[in-house]
């Protein structure tokens, strides 16, 4: 079965689309249908199905994050113990938890069977950047 890693340079929060590298991998070696798994190996970022036509919405969707989680210097924060790593890691860590490490999608026809607006994205949650890697595995 075949697999790759995908990396993705990241620098700072935000979603980081990899729907064309996802979709040339697949042509690449699907003749009908089957499975594409895409895994993230870190624990401070995350992936995710969203639109990708309007840039607005994964502005909308950082900014909804970054609300819900704030940085552990806000006073609403003052509850975490995992600060070591800065401000940034540990809020990273818990909105990593509210959303996926792993995707599934089919494939129909040796292609993603995404549907019309749906982008594939590494949603970045740390400030610094990171080079993400990203599992990308195709089975029958």
């Amino acid at each position: 079965m075949p697999q790759i890693i995908l990396h993705v340079d990241t620098v700072g929060p935000g979603l980081y689309d990899f729907t064309s590298e996802a979709a040339r991998f697949v042509a690449g070696e699907a003749d009908g249908e089957g499975l594409l798994t895409c895994f993230v190996r870190h624990t401070s970022c995350s992936l995710l199905i969203q639109e990708n036509a309007d840039p607005d919405v994964r502005r909308d969707m950082d900014e909804f994050f970054r609300r819900l989680v704030p940085y552990s210097d806000d006073p609403s924060m003052v509850w975490l113990r995992h600060t070591t790593e800065g401000p940034d890691d540990m809020p990273a860590h818990i909105k990593a938890a509210l959303t996926a490490t792993s995707l599934s999608i089919p494939v129909t026809d040796g292609r993603l069977a995404l549907g019309t607006w749906q982008g594939l994205y590494l949603f970045e949650h740390r400030d610094r950047p990171h080079e993400r890697q990203i599992i990308l595995h195709l089975s029958s």
